[in-house]
């Protein structure tokens, strides 16, 4: 499969894609390296690898994730000493390309652990080399042209290790395709699993383009959910005309503290908001589809919900937001400003009370109390 003109230019959902990745790789290499920190017996490496690198600059000579990744770890010097990173292009010149954009950065040389560059094929060989391999904290980002290595075995076989997360950009346009093609069923059936690639493949035939695309994630999203990763997160990219969706962008994580600072990290990227509540790029689907419904309540569904589900409760807002906000788009400014709201209608109790806190704040320590 050609990727043809895609490296030329930097595109701005390239840009957006790169930029969402970058900042998640810094927060979560700084949580990891946190906890590793306060264990003298612990592994002091992490990893970054990304299975479809890419030629590191584009013809601009904009420079793509792998770069900034590097960039970012040559800068501090605790990243320097601890960052081992994997980088793959099945495309020799790719590959040769990336080799030689890491060895122009400068200090490059300062890393203890030299980027190394393969162009292999992705397949079952790596997932079986991933399933008995025990990984260090690893980001995983799997950036295929269309959907060829992509796999559920894969990021299970990463995901499965203490501090692992998963990035993953895939072609909805070339996946709508492919689940009725034949020629790639062995594909389709490694994405979704056999059973649910054949569920769905009946399932869409009678819906609009619409519930198709949401079809789709949704599926997918359940899929990983369905092998114990709960913190599944969706992320929608438009073509350059914004008439139609071109790619998705989904967070997978084991961890509530990843998935927050994923959370935070798309909301802040998101195109639109309505009441402060970001779209994470997702016009409203149903109620049959719960994991892409639940990311498109309005923030006027909050006060009823927190009312319900705490009803007759005493707990602190920061667990409320722990155990409320998972699958819902609400980030944690979102829940203070709706219990601020709450308490000054009389319908919980906050301590202490806002008169006794700066004025207009919440923190995350102060308790709630919901009446029955």
């Amino acid at each position: 499969m050609s990727t043809g003109n895609f490296f030329d230019d930097q595109k701005e959902q390239s840009a957006v894609k790169t930029n969402i990745v970058s900042k998640y790789f810094w927060a979560w290499a700084k949580v990891i390296t946190s906890v590793q920190n306060r264990y003298s017996n612990s592994e002091k490496r992490i990893a970054y690898i990304d299975l479809f690198a890419g030629p590191g600059r584009y013809e601009d000579n904009t420079k793509s994730t792998p770069l900034l990744v590097l960039e970012q770890a040559i800068a501090d010097p605790q990243m320097s000493d601890r960052l081992v990173t994997f980088f793959n292009d099945k495309n020799p010149k790719n590959a040769q390309s990336l080799k030689q954009a890491i060895q122009n950065l400068p200090n490059i040389g300062n890393l203890k652990h030299q980027p190394v560059v393969e162009n292999a094929e992705i397949g079952s060989a790596i997932v079986e080399q991933f399933k008995h391999m025990q990984l260090v904290p690893t980001l995983l980002f799997v950036d295929p042209w269309g959907y060829k290595g992509l796999s559920l075995n894969l990021i299970d076989a990463v995901l499965k290790n203490w501090g692992c997360d998963c990035i993953f950009f895939f072609n909805y346009n070339r996946i709508n395709m492919g689940l009725h093609n034949e020629n790639v069923k062995e594909h389709m059936d490694a994405l979704f699993g056999e059973r649910r690639a054949n569920e769905l493949r009946t399932k869409l035939s009678p819906l609009t383009p619409h519930e198709r695309e949401l079809t789709i994630v949704e599926e997918l999203g359940q899929a990983f959910q369905t092998m114990g990763y709960k913190f599944v997160l969706p992320f929608r990219f438009r073509n350059d005309e914004g008439t139609r969706t071109s790619h998705h962008l989904i967070f997978i994580s084991k961890d509530f503290r990843g998935y927050d600072i994923m959370k935070g990290i798309m909301a802040g990227a998101s195109s639109s908001s309505a009441q402060g509540v970001a779209s994470f790029e997702y016009n409203p689907p149903d109620k049959t589809m719960p994991l892409l419904f639940e990311l498109a309540r309005p923030i006027d569904d909050l006060a009823d919900m927190l009312l319900r589900d705490f009803s007759n409760k005493t707990i602190s807002v920061e667990e409320i937001y722990k155990q409320h906000s998972v699958g819902k788009p609400y980030i944690l400014r979102n829940y203070k400003e709706i219990l601020k709201r709450l308490e000054g209608e009389g319908k919980v109790t906050a301590n202490p009370p806002a008169n006794s806190r700066k004025k207009d704040t919440m923190a995350d320590t102060v308790i709630i109390t919901f009446s029955k």
